[in-house]
């Protein structure tokens, strides 16, 4: 018996049940239990009624950054796993690194 209590299925249905329950739970002390359909249609914006204007924020700054700790963070796994038993494979990677170093050096001069 126990053991079919720990099947996948059997598992699964138990903690989708779980989760149902509290998800009503939680519907009942959500603050729009009781609203109107009409009102959880309108667009909410923190306490404040929508007026239809919208921010248009500015990324110039954002995506270089980006960029560059996404190629930093590509280096640092490819570093990591390369194998250090042949010196074939530390060229490489020492090639490597040379070349995400210039492309570092070729989005920051870019940027700025």
């Amino acid at each position: 018996m126990q053991q079919m209590l720990l099947t996948p299925p059997i598992t699964f249905l138990v903690l989708l049940a779980f989760i149902w329950l509290i998800a009503l739970w939680c519907a009942k002390l959500s603050i729009k239990h009781g609203t109107t359909k009409e009102r959880v249609s309108e667009a909410y914006s923190c306490g404040e009624e929508f007026s239809g204007h919208m921010i248009q924020p500015d990324y110039s700054q954002f995506f270089p950054f980006a960029f560059f700790f996404t190629i930093l963070h590509v280096v640092a796994l490819i570093i990591a796993t390369v194998p250090a038993e042949t010196i074939e494979t530390f060229v490489m990677a020492i090639i490597y690194l040379a070349v995400a170093l210039i492309c570092m050096v070729t989005l920051l001069k870019k940027g700025n």
